[in-house]
């Protein structure tokens, strides 16, 4: 036995147990981050969709040597794309501090919502009568009148409740929901979110910055900054029922172990006369809900300005689209704003991920070049130097996913083997 190691650790951790299949699908928000008053008031969570990944080359400072300052070398990385339509604000909810933890105190809902929001309310959509808040707008925000028979300007009964919510809440949180219209995805049932609201003097101040996001869309760049880092919650790749080998790394029997070697060759002792919870055991793997921390914003892309620049850098002036040539393996063309995530995230492609502001702040030390700008910079030089402060990415690859691809656009693999794109009928109509 000189070849015996002298530790086996085991795999994986008693501290995710039990393995089991998790209940919430979307990312659940279990604590917010702490609330600075000092700060402006903002939103400190989002909801995305995971559409595939892809690789970058950037620019990365070396933290050793004499000349380690401003000297780098290029890395490749791989990233994560996801989509992040604008979210629709729907709802305000006030919570009190008391000694057992939060207590609601009133929700206020907006006076139209959307039927994919609607949705999420009944467990048969087509064979209901779809009058989900129809009564609840009516006694909500209806005005009172006065002698002369005038409504009385912020006399409806939600304008009552949002002042209840300032007068004795102190938190307060915006109800959300992402527009599953803007999506290629085949779910009509919009997903919802309660995110905080920090920052602010009072809680006036919240109450007012949420009273003013009411049933409107609030883009993705309004919650994150590129350069940030935050949270991933959400819930991995299911796996189903698996073995004790593949679930807990356990080591395989000799060959000719009698029924099967895949197993743990002993449970426990004979006393106590059960199976300890840290036995390995068969079961269920993957489809867990987990949260990783502190992942960094490379780049955010919006539909504001044209698409084919969204991934161009100061070093390939390419005009493409962050969607790869064929699009994302089983997810398609992305047509909404988007993020860049550093690394992997949990999922499959198309699962729904909540992105949260980071709780805990990063520690890492921060590998991207600190140019500063010289004396009497342009505005525009300026915001170059600082693009390349926050991620220096020098190449995003936008090749095909499927294979090996060669080509960075679909005008450039037609152009290399020699063929003519078809205008459509219409713009051949106009030439002629």
């Amino acid at each position: 036995m000189s070849h015996r190691k002298f530790e086996a650790p085991r795999h994986g951790s008693l501290g995710f147990l039990p393995r089991k299949r998790t209940k919430h699908h979307r990312g659940k928000v279990r604590s917010f981050p702490r609330d600075v008053p000092s700060d402006d008031c903002e939103l400190t969570a989002f909801m995305g969709y995971k559409a595939g990944m892809t690789h970058v080359v950037r620019d990365v400072k070396k933290n050793h040597g004499a000349a380690a300052k401003n000297s780098a070398y290029e890395q490749l990385e791989a990233v994560t794309i996801l989509e992040t339509p604008p979210m629709f604000v729907v709802g305000v909810v006030g919570y009190v501090e008391t000694p057992r933890g939060l207590r609601t105190l009133t929700t206020v809902w907006a006076k139209k919502l959307d039927a994919q929001v609607k949705r999420r309310f009944y467990k048969n959509w087509a064979g209901s009568k779809k009058n989900a808040f129809k009564h609840y707008a009516a006694k909500m925000y209806t005005l009172n009148k006065d002698a002369d028979d005038n409504d009385i300007p912020d006399s409806a009964r939600a304008d009552r409740e949002l002042k209840r919510i300032a007068k004795y809440c102190q938190v307060v949180r915006v109800i959300a929901h992402t527009d599953m219209r803007k999506l290629t995805l085949r779910q009509k049932k919009a997903h919802v979110l309660e995110v905080q609201v920090n920052g602010g003097k009072d809680v006036a101040a919240k109450v007012a910055f949420a009273k003013s996001l009411l049933e409107q869309k609030v883009p993705v760049s309004k919650v994150f900054a590129e350069g940030e880092y935050i949270d991933v919650l959400g819930v991995t790749k299911g796996h189903g029922f698996e073995g004790v080998v593949t679930r807990w790394g356990v080591t395989r029997l000799p060959r000719k172990t009698h029924r099967g070697l895949r197993k743990v060759a002993c449970i426990g002792a004979w006393h106590p006369a059960r199976v300890s919870f840290t036995t390995p055991r068969a079961g269920q793997r993957g489809y867990h809900h987990r949260t990783e921390a502190n992942k960094r914003i490379y780049r955010i892309g919006n539909t504001e300005k044209p698409a084919t620049l969204s991934c161009a850098t100061d070093t390939d002036l390419t005009e493409k689209t962050i969607t790869p040539v064929g699009g994302f393996p089983h997810y398609g063309v992305i047509t909404n704003d988007w993020i860049m995530l550093k690394g992997c995230v949990a999922g499959t492609k198309k699962r729904v991920l909540t992105l949260r502001k980071s709780v805990v702040p990063c520690t890492k030390h921060n590998d991207s070049l600190q140019l500063e700008a010289p004396k009497g910079a342009t505005a525009e030089e300026k915001a170059k130097i600082e693009r390349q402060n926050i991620a220096a990415i020098k190449f995003i690859d936008t090749s095909s996913k499927f294979g090996h691809g060669r080509f960075q656009t679909q005008i450039e693999k037609d152009a290399f083997l020699g063929r003519e794109r078809k205008s459509p009928k219409g713009e051949a109509a106009a030439q002629d």
